[in-house]
């Protein structure tokens, strides 16, 4: 009891602090609406009983009945794709391991190799039935209603500005790429997907968003970008086109870049340079625990940067492009936590965020760094705000001019204002 008091009165000392008024209170819904002031926010409530999107505006909050989605339907349709995912990376670590061990014409590594990549074969083409199938879902139950709602029926013309909109999904939606659902294939009319409306970014929760859109006070140095590059992690597969990046990076900031690369990109290297740059790409290997994601992390020379090491520190940064896999994706035991590193960085204090859902191939990294890279830096400068833009334009290239399927495009997330 005595210990609740001294609770009570520390929490009273703190409250009469300027600008500590609502410590530890729940924000009141006036404080959270301004969230929406550059377009509307989509947050889908998950429960056993109904589900529901809330529709946040400036102006209020608009509920939207979900009629189609049931909290089974979406851990059937989230184990299914998780189960489908690792699959698939398991598929691709026995294929690397068995190529790696191959001799010539010894009969038993042979046959492992064939077989490791008749398996990986098998794994890919399972994830490329079922990511369309569960794009498609996705829209019909949550995506279209919200859109429709939000009175964004149609692709803006050409020459008119591309709408908005925050994606902030909770229970097991955390896992799901609401940014791409839609029907992307070449029989149904166009204009019936996410991509085809909206230029779509996440947020964890609306303070977050609030938080985001604060300026950042004035930088201590000149503005300078961390690039972290691993082509070669000592015990895990080549990343080849690693190398493209760390290239176009070190053009574009020829003077104002700073490069830890193989063996200088430690952990320690990482958490010391990390808050003393505004802008940080890291080009490497990534894991996650989806049973304790906190252990998730980038996978340097030493070890891995967890998401746990991150959020120890507090950053004054910009801009955070995470080119590596499965970045943004949560765990499965709270997975209203939305514990990701892309999050982690956000909630740190990197405004403007880019990462992925899942493991993705590092020449489609390479790529699409390259097409947001280039937009960004259009006007002779770096413009960061445009991350979600220049990505929502990536995606779509990707997609339509370019013909990749659904699995080379939608693990690219962005997260910020």
């Amino acid at each position: 009891m005595a210990l609740a008091q001294e609770w009570d009165h520390l929490v009273k000392q703190v409250r009469r602090l300027d600008g500590y008024k609502g410590f530890l209170r729940r924000p009141k819904l006036h404080q959270l609406l301004p969230a929406a002031a550059e377009g509307p926010i989509a947050l889908i409530n998950v429960s056993a009983g109904r589900c529901d999107a809330l529709l946040v505006r400036v102006g209020g909050i608009e509920p939207v009945a979900l009629p189609g989605l049931t909290w089974d339907m979406i851990a059937d349709r989230g184990n299914s794709y998780l189960g489908v995912l690792r699959r698939v990376d398991r598929a691709t670590r026995e294929y690397h391991a068995a190529r790696r061990e191959v001799h010539g014409s010894n009969y038993e590594t042979v046959r492992r190799y064939t077989d490791a990549k008749r398996a990986l074969t098998a794994a890919v083409a399972e994830r490329d039935t079922m990511l369309p199938a569960l794009l498609r879902w996705m829209w019909d139950a949550i995506a279209g209603p919200v859109l429709d709602a939000l009175g964004l029926t149609s692709t803006p013309a050409p020459g008119q500005p591309w709408p908005r909109l925050w994606w902030c999904p909770t229970g097991p939606l955390t896992l799901l790429p609401l940014h791409a659902a839609g029907y992307h294939d070449d029989e149904t009319p166009a204009g019936r997907t996410v991509l085809d409306r909206v230029v779509s970014s996440y947020t964890p929760t609306l303070q977050a968003l609030l938080k985001a859109r604060q300026p950042l006070p004035p930088a201590a140095d000149e503005e300078r970008m961390l690039i972290v590059s691993l082509p070669d992690t000592p015990g895990l597969a080549p990343l080849p086109d690693v190398l493209r990046e760390r290239q176009l990076l070190t053009s574009l900031f020829a003077d104002r870049h700073t490069l830890l690369e193989n063996a200088s990109a430690t952990s320690a290297a990482v958490l010391d340079y990390l808050p003393r740059h505004r802008w940080a790409h890291f080009s490497c290997h990534g894991g996650q625990d989806l049973g304790d994601p906190s252990n998730g992390g980038l996978l340097l020379h030493d070890r891995t940067v967890t998401i746990a090491d991150i959020s120890r520190r507090q950053h004054d940064g910009e801009f955070a492009f995470l080119s590596a896999c499965m970045t943004a994706v949560g765990g499965v035991r709270l997975p209203d936590e939305a514990v990701t590193l892309v999050a982690a960085l956000h909630y740190t204090g990197y405004r403007q965020v880019i990462g992925t859902m899942w493991s993705v191939y590092d020449d489609a990294a390479a790529q699409v760094a390259e097409l947001v890279y280039t937009e960004l830096t259009a006007t002779g400068r770096f413009v960061p705000s445009r991350a979600a833009h220049a990505l929502h334009k990536a995606l779509l290239h990707l997609r339509d001019d370019k013909r990749a399927p659904a699995s080379i495009w939608t693990p690219f997330v962005h997260t910020g204002p």
